[in-house]
């Protein structure tokens, strides 16, 4: 490791998201009634751009929180607002949160998004964007996926399909077309400007039907055409697929992640680009481990990928049985630093050093 930083939070958490400031919001995924949403200050080295040398401070720092009634399974910040977007189960409908001022630490439920039929419906998976207005993308099925204006809740999109497939991710690949991908590995485009047009079906290579699938896109890096980003996507069993958009009957490359056994649930799968790192990606949802990854040296074979380095750190996080990676995300400047959490409600930042290689 050239750096690592350990943070314990008072429940288990599945998400990090990145919010305005360089701060980080977590949220707590328990059954119980006070789920806690913090936002926290990173410790002074990760709000540089360039690599410090010692400092005597290096814990995370509770800025504001709150408490929310519900589990919270999926958390995005609004760009370009100070508020927050979260789901959870019993049912598909959001919530919106009110980050305070710098005269408060409380972060405030403010509105709640209704969705039709929400009732009985599997938590919604959610994206971000502040292109035009600030809109949320939502849904936990391929026939009811909307996109809402944050602030109002005006419903500004509707998507069409005849299918009915279940949701496990969505993005914004610009702001005026959407990818969404379904547990079967299917993925799926949309364009705001044609609302009625129905949700047109990537044709890419037929994916196993017994396993869970999601997925990463790389939406915002730097230089990249929404054409030519590379999907990549991740299979319950550890299949990796890369996938060009301009050319989706063919995959880029494929392998297969060395992981320890198929996932059961597949519930804590997470795949991610990295933002500054050409080629390279992080993989998680197996075990307590995190595993970055070079596609740049994956061919079409589908053999196992070597990875550049893994993260163990939250597999020696104390007795009992080891705990579980809940998810990860990349830091979105310092090229090789994540950030991961795991079910024993450890949060970790780490920056590895790699001496050769574009990674």
């Amino acid at each position: 490791y050239r750096d690592l930083h350990t943070f314990e939070l008072q429940a288990p958490t599945r998400l990090i998201e990145w919010a305005r400031g360089n701060r980080v919001c977590v949220a707590g995924y328990g059954q119980s009634d006070g789920n806690e949403i913090l936002q926290l200050i990173p410790p002074p080295t990760l709000q540089t751009k360039e690599t410090q040398g010692l400092c005597p401070e290096r814990d995370f720092k509770v800025e504001c929180g709150g408490f929310s009634k519900r589990p919270v399974y999926s958390l995005k910040y609004v760009p370009d607002t100070s508020l927050l977007v979260t789901s959870g189960p019993p049912d598909s409908s959001l919530q919106v949160w009110q980050v305070s001022a710098e005269d408060s630490d409380v972060i405030k439920s403010v509105s709640t998004i209704a969705t039709e039929n929400g009732t009985g419906q599997s938590w919604a998976k959610i994206a971000t964007i502040s292109a035009r207005a600030p809109w949320v993308l939502h849904g936990s099925r391929l026939d009811r996926v909307h996109i809402t204006e944050v602030e109002s809740r005006k419903n500004v999109y509707t998507a069409a399909s005849r299918g009915s497939e279940e949701l496990s991710g969505l993005a914004f690949l610009d702001c005026n077309t959407l990818l969404l991908c379904c547990t079967t590995g299917q993925l799926c485009l949309a364009d705001v400007r044609q609302p009625q047009s129905p949700v047109e079906a990537v044709s890419v290579p037929s994916a196993p039907c017994s396993e869970r699938w999601c997925m990463s896109t790389r939406y915002g890096a730097q230089g990249l055409e929404p054409s030519s980003q590379p999907v990549a996507r991740l299979s319950s069993r550890g299949l990796l697929t890369l996938t060009d958009l301009r050319k989706t009957s063919e995959s880029l490359a494929s392998a297969k992640a060395r992981v320890p056994s198929p996932g059961s649930g597949a519930e804590f799968l997470c795949i991610s680009w990295a933002p500054a790192l050409e080629g390279c990606l992080a993989v998680s949802g197996f075990d307590g481990t995190v595993h970055v990854y070079d596609t740049q040296r994956w061919d079409s074979s589908g053999r196992e990928a070597e990875p550049i380095f893994i993260h163990k750190g939250h597999a020696f996080g104390g007795s009992g049985d080891p705990p579980l990676v809940t998810v990860h995300t990349w830091h979105l400047q310092k090229p090789r630093t994540l950030l991961s959490a795991a079910s024993d409600g450890s949060l970790h930042v780490w920056d590895w050093v790699q001496p050769c290689g574009k990674c």
